[in-house]
This record gives C-alpha cells, structure tokens and sequence, in this order.
C-alpha cells in the first residue's frame, strides 16, 4: 500500500515522504490515526504543502540548530500550572505548556511535536526535557514546575 506520511513516524519517515507499507499496517493503524493518507495522483500538490510546511517550521541547518541549543540549554524554563495538597498536579504537563514556556524564556518558538517526554510530569520540582532540533542536535532543557 502506498501512503504519504502527514506526520513524523519512527523508522518509516517524515512528513511529505511517499512511502510502501503492508496493507494491514496502513490500513489498521497509519491511516486512523492520521499519520498517512492513501496516496493518489492528485496527492502530489499535498505532497508539496506537506513538504514546504515542514521547511518554513523547521531549523535552517546545523549551525542554526545549535544555536538553539545553546539559548534553551542556558537557562532553567518555568511553567506554571494548578495544583493541589503536596504537590499533585491536578493532571499532567502538556508538550503545549512547555513549548509555551519555551518560547516565553528563550525567545525561540519550538515545535511541540519535537518535545519528548519520557515520563509524564505530574509533581512539582525540577525536571528534564529533550527537544530535537536536528537530525543531529538534541538540546535537553531544565524544567521548573512550579504551582500557579
């Protein structure tokens, strides 16, 4: 089956690639939960937004992207979020509340589809983030969760 990737799938592709996946994988999973379309003739012109979309959010280059790096990595970003008796959160953080408080801190907006989160943030306290900029560039930022 051929699809075009919309959204960033690991190991198979970004977004804008034409890729050939086996019918069930497609079908089952890529395509319900909006990661590919069904590929078509008339999906090249979706192939091309897809694809300039992705240049104008993206890092310039390398030089650019550590750069970035290096204004994230240098100072502490807060966030600041409701919470109850001992410091639950009243849910989690959201990769939309830090991009927020990143863009607030360093001047730089960053995509919150580049924010990894390995475990959920539910306490207050200091934690840690990665945020891919690059291929090659990864800038972990300390992370301040502090109650509103």
């Amino acid at each position: 089956m051929k699809l075009i990737l919309t959204q960033e799938v690991t190991g198979l592709g970004a977004p804008g690639d034409v890729v050939e996946v086996k019918d069930g994988y497609g079908r089952n999973y890529l395509v319900p939960r909006g990661l590919a379309l069904r590929w078509t003739r008339g999906g090249e012109k979706q192939v091309e937004q897809i694809k300039s979309a992705r240049s104008s959010r993206a890092v310039r280059d390398l030089g650019h992207a550590q750069e970035i790096k290096t204004k994230l990595e240098s100072n502490p970003v807060s966030v600041k979020v409701r919470s109850g008796a001992g410091g639950r959160l009243f849910g989690a953080v959201t990769v939309s509340e830090i991009a927020d408080a990143l863009a607030e801190t360093s001047g730089e907006k960053v995509d919150k589809r580049t924010i990894v989160v390995t475990n959920p943030i539910k306490s207050l306290g200091a934690h840690e983030v990665s945020v891919k900029l690059h291929d090659e560039v990864s800038a972990t930022v300390a992370l301040n969760v502090i109650p509103a």
